[in-house]
């Protein structure tokens, strides 16, 4: 228990003797039988009238505030839908001799942050808010940890949880205390809802595909790997579902789609994480033409399901989801932004001209992924109004249709968005023939360097042999899309738990390190408590002040150690003075 207390802040020391107290008084702090509620704080509001008979509510929720005056005191509390006040009476909620239900649990041994459940009628105060009267209170289950609450001085806000890092990895803590966090994703619900709408009454049947796979394959990307031990054989985790929704468009479905998880083994930003959702759909006798009309649709449909309107603004610009929306072939979009025509040129014809422009390019790079370094680096992030760029060259679409009128490119499309990628939409290549060649060309990329090219699928290429329907097949990254229909501009306000690096860790000397100048085992957390995390932390300090420092500590939580005296805190910090040297030395 002691050394449990030095690793407290003081505010968890008192929640914790809190704690204590309330199991001494027989009360559960954590208790199992269900709490019955009756009401949310947003319908209690929005249905109170006046003149009506009291409303008789049980509701149950987070304590946010407490305003203790006396006999009598208000609280707020935070349920899953809003807040509502709470107004308690001694003697309304203790009507017999023990008072302690309030003068002790409630005034002093519930904390902000603890779950109340509140039983009581609802009625307008003095002051004309709408509240709730408590005639019973229960202790649902005691916080340990206080919230970072913000608290206003003359119009200034303190202690505001405002931290990106913090935010994203305490994404409970940031749902809590921050406004607008959970209405991100409850909007983020209603595009996945609505979208799973629109594609079951289309007849279009939601399928799940395997996490783990023998090849990454469906696009081109470089993996996770992991090690499957049952089969004793390396996996992938998938960078896509096509080729397995494919398999299933041979098998006979007539329109597929999947929603789930994609793993890409690549960088994070602003616009990237390494796990991201992924609707995939595929649906048989289509090709990107009628994809292209369905998706400006689906878009439209989806944004005023959620803005209530078919715009959003979004880094200060209205963007306009209504259909249609412009289309432009690749090559021209190059040629309108940069002057240079692609159309005809040699891979080494345009490597000069990305050399030129002061592109970073090397030998690896095959014509395909030229012309998509190009597109990137002068067209992707002009195109701010949803835009079809299509009728990509083959070399960028080894799982294309070839177009059927442009030699050289193919049937492919992708929908740019305020200057970054959505959606990438394909006529499915159903030859078997072209699609293996097709591989086989993306095995010599792999032969040059290139880490994301894909890798054969005997499998896949065995289904096609059975013969695929023509089919038109579209990815659309549901985490981007949720950005641009809730006004976000960076990924992770859009993921409950987006990737972080390890949280970092306060260096600190191990015991026996401790032991090695002398200082008792017992001995150690209490200075590090007192701020000497290293052994070399005590390097040159005066005696005295380590003394009256790590004393201090053990008189403050009461350890009852007896204190070391100051020669020997002056031989422990001459021989970590002496060790550091020796380090120096080396």
């Amino acid at each position: 228990m002691k050394y449990n207390v030095l690793e407290l802040s003081e505010q968890e020391i008192v929640r914790r003797q809190a704690l204590d107290e309330l199991r001494e008084m027989g009360i559960d702090p954590y208790p199992a039988a269900e709490f019955t509620t009756n009401a949310f704080s947003t319908d209690i509001k929005d249905n109170f009238q006046d003149d009506a008979e009291p409303r008789q509510v049980s509701i149950a929720g987070r304590l946010m505030s407490k305003r203790v005056m006396g006999k009598a005191s208000f609280a707020e509390l935070q349920d899953s839908k809003g807040r509502v006040q709470v107004y308690v009476s001694r003697d309304d909620l203790c009507p017999g001799e023990d008072k302690d239900l309030y003068n002790k649990v409630f005034k002093r041994l519930l904390d902000i942050g603890d779950f109340i459940g509140v039983k009581g009628y609802v009625f307008r105060t003095q002051m004309g808010e709408i509240s709730v009267h408590a005639q019973e209170l229960t202790l649902l289950s005691k916080s340990l940890k206080p919230l970072p609450i913000v608290k206003y001085k003359d119009g200034v806000a303190y202690d505001k949880f405002d931290d990106p890092e913090l935010r994203y990895r305490q994404r409970y803590v940031d749902l809590v205390v921050n406004d607008g966090v959970k209405d991100t994703f409850l909007q983020r619900a209603t595009v996945i809802r609505t979208i799973r709408r629109i594609l079951d009454e289309a007849g279009y049947t939601e399928v799940e595909t395997p996490t783990l796979q023998a090849i990454a394959g469906g696009a081109s990307a470089r993996p996770f790997t992991t090690h499957f031990n049952a089969l004793n054989i390396e996996m992938y985790m998938r960078i896509a579902t096509e080729l397995y929704l494919k398999r299933l468009i041979v098998g006979g479905f007539e329109g597929v789609y999947e929603i789930g998880k994609n793993f890409r083994n690549e960088g994070m930003d602003r616009n990237h994480n390494p796990e991201f959702t992924c609707m995939e759909l595929y649906v048989q006798y289509k090709d990107y033409n009628w994809m292209m009309t369905f998706t400006e649709n689906l878009l439209e449909t989806v944004c005023t399901a959620v803005n209530g309107k078919p715009e959003r603004e979004i880094d200060g610009q209205i963007i306009s989801f209504k259909a249609p929306y412009r289309r432009l072939p690749i090559l021209d979009a190059i040629k309108e932004k940069t002057g240079f025509d692609c159309d005809g040129k040699t891979e080494d014809e345009i490597r000069q001209f990305c050399i030129s422009k002061g592109m970073e390019v090397d030998e690896t790079m095959g014509k395909g992924k030229l012309i998509d370094e190009l597109f990137g680096e002068f067209c992707e992030g002009t195109f701010i109004q949803p835009t079809f760029i299509t009728d990509y060259p083959v070399e960028m679409s080894p799982l294309t249709k070839m177009h059927r009128s442009k030699p050289g490119l193919t049937e492919r499309f992708e929908l740019m968005v305020n200057g970054k990628e959505l959606a990438n939409a394909y006529s499915e290549l159903n030859d078997t023939i072209d699609q293996e060649e097709s591989f086989i060309e993306q095995m010599r990329l792999a032969d040059k360097g290139d880490d994301e090219a894909m890798i054969i699928d005997r499998d896949f290429l065995r289904a096609l042999q059975y013969g695929m329907p023509p089919t038109s097949g579209i990815g659309i990254g549901i985490d981007r899309l949720v950005m641009l229909m809730t006004g976000k501009t960076f990924i992770q306000e859009v993921l409950f738990f987006p990737q972080m690096r390890p949280e970092k860790k306060i260096p600190k000397s191990s015991v026996a390190e401790w032991a090695e100048i002398g200082v008792p085992e017992e001995w150690v957390p209490v200075f590090n408590k007192a701020g000497y995390n290293l052994v070399s932390d005590l390097r040159e300090q005066k005696a005295q002040k380590v003394q009256m420092e790590v004393c201090g500590v053990n008189k403050k939580y009461k350890l009852g150690y007896d204190n070391p005296k100051v020669d020997e805190f002056q031989a422990w910090i001459d021989k970590a003075t002496q060790k550091n040297t020796e380090k120096a030395d080396v």
